[in-house]
């Protein structure tokens, strides 16, 4: 893989992780979709996960299915999350699942 190639993809991937859960937040909640990007994108924490792997961080291997808070466990708790009837839960759970979404599309483009 080549310099351009590598600094493309990680561009692609923060960006997809840190400015477009504004974008996902201004249409799902209008109301308050800089506060609930603010949260989708705080959910970045759960690569605290990280922390308990050995190494902490290997640039070949998939978060997806290794560490707990990027597990299909993990994944069904964010997904009940959404049925809480408030706006915050719903953004801190959008905002994890779409953690995930991103994770494993780098694993796709990875394999």
């Amino acid at each position: 893989m080549d310099i351009t190639h590598d600094v493309f993809s990680h561009v692609i991937h923060y960006g997809l992780h840190l400015v477009l859960p504004f974008g996902i937040a201004r249409v799902l909640w209008p109301l308050h979709w800089q506060r609930a990007g603010l949260l989708m994108v705080s959910t970045m924490l759960i690569d605290l996960d990280h922390l308990f792997a050995d190494p902490i961080f290997d640039p070949n291997r998939c978060s997806i299915g290794f560490h707990p808070l990027h597990s299909s466990w993990a994944a069904a708790v964010y997904v009940a999350l959404l049925a809480v009837p408030s706006w915050r839960w719903q953004a801190l759970a959008a905002g994890c699942l779409w953690h995930l979404a991103v994770d494993a599309l780098d694993c796709v483009l990875r394999a």
